[in-house]
This record gives C-alpha cells, sequence and structure tokens, in this order.
C-alpha cells in the first residue's frame, strides 16, 4: 500500500511535533515562559498577575471547604507533583538499567553531583548563617536538566556524546540530591497519621508490582487519590509522594525482545497473506484482530515505566514546567540596589552557583580521577568539564522551588530569585561559549 498523502491537520501540526521532539525545545519553551512572567510581573498587568496566583479555589462538601488553595500552590504542589513523578521515572530508569545502573561509570557523575550540592550549599551558608536567611541553603544545589541539556544541544556534534550522558546523569542525581533535600528539611508539621496511610498505599502498589499487575489506572489511583492525598495533608511536601509511587511502577516485560521480534514477524506475514491486493484503503476483520495483536505485544514488550516517561515527558516539558516558571518567575525587576543587598541571599544564591557549582563539580570529579577511582570518560577534558561545571550552575527550576519553601518574606524571595536568574543567564552563555572552542578535543 502506498503511503497516504498527508491531511492539512497533519501538515500543520507536522512542524509542531518536529519541534517538540528536538532536544533542545524544552529550554526554549521554558525560557520564553520566564520572558513572559518578568513582562507581567513588570507591567501594568502585574496586579491581574498576582491576583490569579493568589485566587483561592478547592472543593465543596456538605457546606465545607477542602484542599482550598491559590492557584500558586496548586501549581507548586499538585502540577509540579507530576514533574516529580517523571522525575522519579527517569530516576528508576537510570538505575535499573540506564547510566546509574553500573557503579564504575556511575561513580563519577554521582561524585560530581555531590560536589555540585555540598560547595555551593556551604558558600550560601557561610554568607547567610542567621535567622530565615538560613534556611535558603538549599536554592543553590540544584540543576535545571531542562535548560542545561537545552544548551548542551544548541552545540550539536561538537560535543562528544559521553559529555551529553556525563551531564545527564549529574543532573539526575542532583535531582535525587534535590528530592532529599526537600524531604528531609522542607516539611511543616508531620502528621504521623497521614503519613502511616501514604505509606500503607505505597505498600500495595508496591505489591502489585510484584504480583504483576501492569495497569496504569491501578498506580494512578493509588498513586493520585491515595498517596500524593495522604502525603499533601501529612506535612511532607506532596512531590516527595511523587517520587515514591514513580518507583514503584514495574520496569520489567512480559515478553523479551526476541520473542517480540519473532511474534510480530509472524502476525506481519499474516497481515500481508490475508490480503494480497492492497490496493483498497479499509483492512478485513481478520487484518484488524492482527493488528490489536501487534499493539498488546507492544505493550508487552514495553516496561509500564517506559510507557509512562514516554507518554508524560512531553507534557510536563512543554505544559507543566512552563506553567510553574509563568507563576513563579515573575519577579519585578524594580527592586531597589541597595535592598537586593540588604541580605547576603542574592550573593549566596548567585555565588552558591556559579562559584560553588563549578568548584564542587570540577573539585570532586578531578579528585575522583586523581585518586584512580574512576577515569575521565572518552572524550573529556579539564576544559569541557569546566564548560559542563558551568551549565550544572543553571538552577532555575528546581531553585525557584526550593525558593518557594524556603522562605516565607516576599523581599527574601525576590533576592533568591534574582540570584538564580543572574547565575543561570551568566553560566548558560559562559557554558556555551566555552564549550563551543572546545570543538570536541
Amino acid at each position: 500500500m502506498q503511503q497516504l498523502e498527508k491531511t492539512p491537520i497533519e501538515r500543520m501540526v507536522s512542524p509542531i511535533q518536529r519541534f517538540i521532539k528536538q532536544e533542545k525545545s524544552g529550554g526554549i519553551v521554558l525560557g520564553l515562559s520566564v520572558i513572559i512572567a518578568l513582562i507581567l510581573a513588570n507591567t501594568p498587568l502585574k496586579e491581574y498577575y498576582h491576583q490569579i496566583l493568589e485566587y483561592k479555589f478547592g472543593f465543596q462538601w456538605a457546606g465545607n471547604s477542602f484542599f482550598e488553595y491559590s492557584v500558586h500552590h496548586w501549581i507548586n504542589d499538585g502540577l509540579m507533583a507530576i514533574f516529580f513523578f517523571v522525575v522519579g521515572l527517569e530516576l528508576k530508569r537510570e538505575i535499573v538499567a540506564g547510566e546509574l545502573s553500573n557503579p564504575k561509570k556511575a561513580i563519577l557523575p554521582i561524585g560530581a553531583a555531590l560536589g555540585g550540592m555540598l560547595i555551593p550549599a556551604i558558600i550560601y551558608f557561610v554568607l547567610n548563617s542567621d535567622g530565615e536567611m538560613s534556611s535558603g541553603w538549599g536554592i543553590p544545589m540544584a540543576t535545571d536538566i531542562a535548560f542545561a541539556l537545552g544548551v548542551l544541544y544548541l552545540l550539536g556534534s561538537r560535543i562528544p556524546l559521553a559529555l551529553k550522558v556525563f551531564l545527564t546523569a549529574l543532573a539526575i542525581v542532583d535531582d535525587l540530591g534535590a528530592v532529599l533535600v526537600i524531604a528531609l528539611f522542607y516539611t511543616s508539621e508531620i502528621s504521623t497519621l497521614h503519613l502511616l496511610v501514604g505509606a500503607s498505599i505505597l505498600l500495595v502498589m508496591y505489591l502489585g508490582n510484584k504480583m504483576g499487575v501492569r495497569n496504569i489506572l491501578f498506580y494512578a489511583i493509588l498513586g493520585i487519590g491515595g498517596v500524593w492525598t495522604a502525603f499533601l495533608l501529612s506535612g511532607v511536601h506532596a512531590t516527595i509522594a511523587a517520587v515514591l509511587a514513580a518507583f514503584t511502577i514495574p520496569a520489567n516485560v512480559r515478553i523479551s525482545e526476541q520473542v517480540f521480534s519473532e511474534k510480530i514477524q509472524e502476525l506481519l506475514n499474516k497481515f500481508k497473506a490475508i490480503d494480497p491486493d492492497n490496493t483498497k484503503s479499509t483492512l478485513t476483520n481478520e487484518q484488524v484482530h492482527i493488528l490489536e495483536e501487534i499493539q498488546k505485544s507492544s505493550v508487552s514488550a514495553t516496561p509500564p515505566l517506559q510507557r509512562l516517561e514516554h507518554k508524560m515527558h512531553s507534557m510536563v516539558t512543554f505544559v507543566i514546567i512552563p506553567i510553574f516558571a509563568l507563576a513563579n518567575a515573575g519577579v519585578s525587576l524594580g527592586i531597589d540596589f541597595n535592598d537586593l543587598f540588604s541580605t547576603n541571599i542574592f550573593l549566596g544564591v548567585a555565588l552558591g552557583l556559579l562559584v560553588g557549582k563549578v568548584v564542587g563539580v570540577v573539585g570532586f570529579t578531578l579528585l575522583l580521577v586523581k585518586l584512580k577511582v574512576a577515569p575521565f570518560p572518552q572524550g573529556m577534558n579539564i576544559r569541557n568539564l569546566f564548560g559542563l561545571s558551568l551549565l550544572s550552575a543553571i538552577g532555575f527550576t528546581m531553585s525557584l522551588f526550593v525558593t518557594s519553601l524556603a522562605f516565607t518574606s516576599e523581599e527574601y524571595i525576590t533576592q533568591a530569585k534574582i540570584g538564580v536568574f543572574v547565575a543561570s543567564i551568566i553560566a548558560g552563555v559562559f557554558g556555551y561559549y566555552t564549550l563551543s572552542r572546545v570543538k570536541g578535543k
């Protein structure tokens, strides 16, 4: 059967689909969202912008309100839980069969990530060791994987694949570190009862995995209706529930690649033999049944974890993270210069990212190499390691998220956000310039 000509709607949609499939696209959309948020917060539209974010809504039952939170709260605790769920899926995939599954390969990016978290936190805390200001030490620890990889992929084939893998593994370990920091240090008063309920539902999901339950709806209902809700009420940040729920999703397959290939080939041969006259646009009932069998086999050969990750990745990249940026990046740039430096929060965040990340990533990596714990990946040298460390200093999404947890003072939040913006822009520009000069040497 000849390939059919594209319909008008397919011709309209295909450029968007091509854009979405590009690695750098997520960073571009995120950057545009930041610009829009800054415009909204620094024009006469700012009153409407803040009113929308502070508007509260929830559920009504028998005259009582439940889960009545502001739009901003729903975005940070609800939508971002989906983001953290995908982070959890990526973490599990990397641990099960990715770059973190091989201890010898994983030890260098893990060490680099640890250095890139510890040194920034120390720099911040040295500059801000008193009162509420001290709680912001987690802000410069984070790396924004979308922005960092977006900048890296702008360089194309000039960058060896090993460097892209190294930065990806580093950013994933960094995400895990951020999740642990949020779980351990950025929680309110804990309700043991709700926490036990959430843990019990997690156990049911885990047992479902071990018993062979592969229905995504089973995990969705228990994960959202049970674990997320219980953690939200427990005081432990609800995004942690999303990561834990992701770790219960099955990562195994029902049929092996070899069996799948043989079965698909057999079904395709049957499909072709049924109707040799392939000029018709419709199929026989038997062909339709065969296509259903092919679809079932494809599902059986794909781990539920990867099916979910694949389906949700675009939604997170092009919907959830941009909405988060719109809600959190809207900072008034009309802040007085003296107000910006009324505390050391701006300096702590900016230096923590720019200096701390570079010193931590480069320093810990060179230390591990010097001690012969792990060798440099092929194609990596000190110069492009320095470039990667600069890209790891692009904090953004996770840094803004931790900022919303660390402070209640609007002044402190503004100072931290501007610190994140300044450091991320400088790190992105200099990281790109440094790596563009390397040319894979």
